[in-house]
Parts: structure tokens; sequence; C-alpha cells
């Protein structure tokens, strides 16, 4: 059986961005691996939740490796927590999930940046995940 299409609303892929953001912005705060927090939810994320804290967590030194080679003037480690955890969700569903739009990963990255950090912020995701598609997703 597939899963139903995402139209907003409860159980919106919207919706798991920003749990996914909450749990991988969590784990850095922590200091522990997005899996293991993961692990220790006492009720399991919603399945794309789950999918892309894992993901992230799975290919990080990837793509902070990315994130590092487009951010220029900007070290990973010098961004906000907050920041950094939107672009390697942004970046994680450019490189491993070809399925979702290039448009929808860049204004879902930049809505969250804008929400929860800065507007400084949301300019700075979509510069970089533009220029991150540009070169991942052509055409």
């Amino acid at each position: 059986m597939s899963e139903p299409p995402y139209r907003g609303g409860v159980g919106s892929r919207r919706e798991a961005r920003e749990r996914a953001l909450e749990l991988l912005y969590e784990a850095e705060s922590k200091g522990q691996p997005p899996a293991m927090v993961l692990e220790t939810l006492p009720v399991p994320p919603e399945a794309f939740t789950a999918e892309l804290v894992s993901g992230v967590g799975d290919h990080l030194a990837e793509l902070d490796e990315v994130i590092a080679s487009y951010a220029r003037g900007w070290t990973v480690a010098r961004m906000p927590a907050l920041d950094r955890a939107v672009l390697r969700l942004g970046v994680f569903e450019l490189l491993h999930r070809p399925d979702v739009p290039t448009g929808a990963v860049i204004s879902e990255a930049v809505e969250l940046a804008k929400r929860f950090s800065t507007e400084e912020s949301g300019r700075f995701v979509n510069g970089v995940l533009s220029a991150i598609a540009a070169d991942a997703r052509p055409g």
C-alpha cells in the first residue's frame, strides 16, 4: 500500500520537517547522534520525520563537507546551530531524496530558517541551498 499524498495539515511534510529540525537540534545540543535521539523518544515520530533525521545522521560528514564548500565565509562549526540543522536537512533532501522537488526543499528550508532563526538566516539558507541545487540537480 502506498503512502497517502501530503496535502498539509496533520502529518504533512512541512510538519515532518519541522519535527526533524527539532530532533536534529536536540541531538546536537545533547552531543548525541540523531539515531540515539530517535531511539529514546517515547512515541516514534512520523515515518518521513524519522527518515530525515536518520538520513542526516547517516550522511553527516558528507552533508557538512558540501555545506562548507558552498557557504562562503562561514565554517559549518561557526554557523548558528539552527541554521546548520536546517542546511543539513535541506542538503540531505537535495542529494538523497530526488523524489522531493527542488523548489519544495528550498522553500521549506527557508521558511524553517525564518521561523526558528532570523530573517538573515532565511536569505543565507536560500543562497547556500540554491547554489547546491544548481550543481546537484541541474536543469
